[in-house]
């Protein structure tokens, strides 16, 4: 396939040539007789986006569950008292409906985390890997099992067992809470653990309050030193550290970087769900992001949940998501569009090539005249490559 009349980013109007998924040449007037053309026009043409934190098997259902106090535990609750209204196939249904939108817009990589709870059993995981299965031509989808709690004790016995069968059964990644538990510090040491027994990443809501004196962050950041964990680990939401004085920031921030540690900013639903208690000076409820970035942490942003109690609004659109992070993050614009494709792809798997030749033909083509213009304007009319192939099309294909 050649990629025709490509605007990128740093301004170069070029061809790409693209064979067995890959890029592998990258330049002017490189048609060939035989070419399989898609006359670009000029478009935007950017690394294809990723999501870093999705809640697919909640997707969609804010119409059907509604919560009643807008914060946080008022949606954990009413997710509690309706979960008899949802079933594995209304899960899958909606899961994937949202996949298929995510790749429209650009996203070929998802990280999605899926309830593992004693009430849910299994359910969210079996429907992502179905998920998975019918969209594994479009995208990549990795499913983290975000296991209830308590996970520590006796009383965490049963949790600690679901987390284990939740791997076996398709699972990737090892998920939880440990702000929310009597002791977070004890419940992060087990769940590393567990992914260490197992062999997994690891991928944590992690002090998702405005409360101070909850930072689970600098336990998750000193037990991977002390103890060598050598898989991959990421902590979401992280905002509390916000509310930290800022020494105690850069303090934190820098043991993150130490560790290694990827960090995920949710703009979408943490505006929505925090700070109602702060109805003078509200807090914008995002991760101490500038502190983060200073000390050399990678920073990643998501679009959490979509259209449901956790967040009524959402366009699965990682421009949307990078314009917030502009907005209420201070990011600049190509900062924030690499929170939402490249600093993903190095939180998952470390590694990002971009546009180059040898890189995978992971793209998305927009008319848009640069990067601000995309994140202000989020043009509808997308092409999506993945694995080199046209896998969503606006109506400019030649």
């Amino acid at each position: 396939m050649l990629l025709h009349a490509a605007h990128l980013a740093d301004g170069r109007l070029v061809d790409l040539r693209i064979a067995d998924g890959v890029i592998t040449d990258i330049g002017t007037d490189l048609a060939a007789p035989g070419d399989d053309m898609v006359d670009l026009g000029g478009r935007l043409l950017l690394s294809a986006f990723a999501e870093p934190h999705a809640h697919l098997d909640k997707a969609f259902l804010a119409e059907r569950i509604i919560n009643v106090t807008g914060d946080l535990m008022g949606a954990i609750l009413a997710m509690q008292a309706h979960r008899h209204l949802i079933s594995l196939d209304d899960t899958i249904e909606r899961a994937e409906r949202a996949v298929r939108l995510m790749v429209a817009n650009g996203t070929t990589l998802i990280r999605s985390h899926a309830d593992t709870t004693l009430e849910n059993g299994l359910m969210s995981v079996e429907a992502l890997a179905e998920v998975r299965r019918r969209t594994a031509d479009i995208c990549d989808l990795e499913i983290v099992a975000l296991v209830g709690w308590p996970i520590t004790g006796a009383a965490g016995a049963d949790s600690r067992a679901l987390l284990r069968d939740a791997l076996d059964a398709g699972a990737d990644v090892v998920g939880g809470c440990p702000h929310l538990e009597d002791d977070p510090c004890a419940a992060t040491y087990e769940l590393l653990d567990i992914a260490a027994e197992r062999g997994r990443n690891v991928d944590l809501h992690t002090d998702e309050t405005l409360d101070p004196t909850k930072l689970a962050l600098e336990h998750l950041a000193q037990r991977i030193l002390e103890t060598g964990f050598p898989h991959r680990v990421t902590a979401s939401h992280c905002i509390s550290l916000v509310v930290q004085p800022v020494e105690r920031q850069h303090e934190v921030a820098a043991l993150v970087a130490e560790a290694g540690v990827s960090v995920v900013a949710l703009p979408h639903t943490n505006l929505f769900l925090q700070g109602r208690d702060h109805q003078q000076a509200m807090p914008r409820a995002l991760t101490a992001v500038k502190a983060l970035r200073d000390a050399g942490v990678n920073v990643c942003a998501g679009a959490d949940n979509l259209q449901d109690p956790f967040n009524p609004m959402g366009r699965a659109d990682p421009l949307e998501t990078g314009s917030l992070m502009v907005m209420a993050a201070h990011l600049l614009p190509h900062a924030a569009l690499d929170a939402v494709s490249g600093a993903v792809h190095r939180a998952i798997s470390g590694s990002h090539a971009g546009i180059a030749v040898g890189a995978p033909a992971e793209l998305v083509a927009i008319s848009a005249t640069g990067v601000r213009d995309a994140l202000a304007f989020g043009p509808s009319d997308r092409m999506v490559f993945h694995q080199g192939r046209l896998v969503a099309a606006g109506p400019f294909r030649t």
